[in-house]
């Protein structure tokens, strides 16, 4: 029978079971994983609350628009005609001898535009650059007119209405636009 010696006398890296001379085992303790880092619910709450906002904002927009450019003027249909060619719907507003009603045409056609260039920032993300947010109030206000000219009675297409319209969502966008996008969309652009 084979003496075996007591365990005192042998030397540890005999005890552990691996041939002598090998590395030491790695006795640190593993690392912990990071902590998840929660968001801050306040401002997760401010951002749904923004955009919950301008939707509100955004869909009322919609019903004045439609009230405004969609409804029916019977009255008007003799005087109505399609405009094609940019500039020529706008001399015509500032040759009448009224001021004021060249005022109410253009002012009116640049006021139905900021609502986009406010909005849109804040409940697109993806859609909050310059031109973006000028390409899509083109294209909804171009759809708009193209609806008065071919569909609604006493209404006609002008492509004045479409310059003028995506103006003030240009003016929309530099004034508050931008500003309110970064603002409710900060932490998404940061990522």
């Amino acid at each position: 029978m084979a003496r075996t010696a007591p365990r005192s006398l042998v030397p540890s890296r005999l005890r552990s079971g691996r041939p002598p001379g090998g590395p030491e085992p790695d006795r640190r303790p593993a690392p912990k994983p990071a902590p998840k880092t929660r968001r801050p619910l306040l401002p997760l709450l401010g951002r749904v609350l923004a955009m919950a906002v301008a939707f509100v904002f955004m869909v009322a927009f919609a019903v004045v628009l439609a009230r405004l450019t969609l409804e029916p003027s019977p009255a008007s249909e003799s005087l109505t005609h399609s405009n094609l060619r940019p500039g020529r719907s706008l001399r015509a507003y500032l040759d009448q001898p009224e001021l004021r009603d060249a005022g109410r045409q253009i002012g009116g056609n640049l006021l139905l535009g900021i609502p986009f260039g406010v909005l849109v920032p804040v409940l697109a993300p993806r859609a909050r650059g310059v031109l973006r947010v000028l390409a899509l109030t083109a294209t909804v206000m171009l759809l708009v007119e193209l609806a008065q000219g071919s569909m609604i009675t006493g209404r006609a297409f002008d492509i004045d209405d479409v310059i003028l319209n995506t103006t003030g969502a240009l003016v929309g966008y530099l004034l508050l636009g931008r500003r309110l996008g970064r603002a409710v969309h900060a932490r998404a652009s940061a990522r």
